[in-house]
């Protein structure tokens, strides 16, 4: 599937995230955004992606405790534990999907997306820390999915 990579904001709409990092980072910002305010979300990625490495998975699936106490101690970015280490689970999490679908694309193309994406939300939310079914749907948007805003 060929789509053009149109970007607005962080959100893919009028196309997809080019790779597994894009798709790893957007999931993170879904993660840190869940209860917080979208443009302090927005002025402080900068920093995240710095803190992050730039959310190569691989890097960061092998964070360990002294990252965790580093972004703990970092005032750049969004000081909270248990997202912080969702994110480094997360990660984890697509180095397996990568292990059995090759790609996140991959994985995401092999789901029954019916019924507004009910079994997708859920696979997330299996497979991933943090992924309840309203951030799972703000990703599912952001990275270009033709899911419909739930009333």
């Amino acid at each position: 599937m060929s789509k053009e990579n149109a970007r607005t904001g962080w959100f893919f709409r009028n196309g997809e995230p080019p790779d597994d990092n894009a798709y790893f980072e957007n999931m993170s910002r879904a993660v840190f955004q869940a209860g917080l305010s979208w443009q302090m979300i927005a002025d402080k990625w900068p920093a995240f992606k710095e803190a992050f490495k730039n959310f190569n998975i691989e890097e960061v699936s092998n964070f360990d405790e002294e990252d965790i106490e580093k972004l703990l101690s970092d005032k750049s970015i969004i000081r909270n534990r248990a997202k912080i280490e969702a994110v480094i689970v997360n990660a984890m999490g697509f180095m397996k999907i990568k292990e059995e679908f090759e790609s996140f694309r991959n994985f995401i193309d092999n789901l029954d997306k019916s019924e507004n994406y009910k079994y997708v939300k859920k696979e997330l939310g299996k497979r991933f820390s943090r992924m309840g079914p309203k951030s799972a749907m703000i990703y599912l948007y952001s990275i270009g999915e033709n899911i419909k805003h739930e009333e």
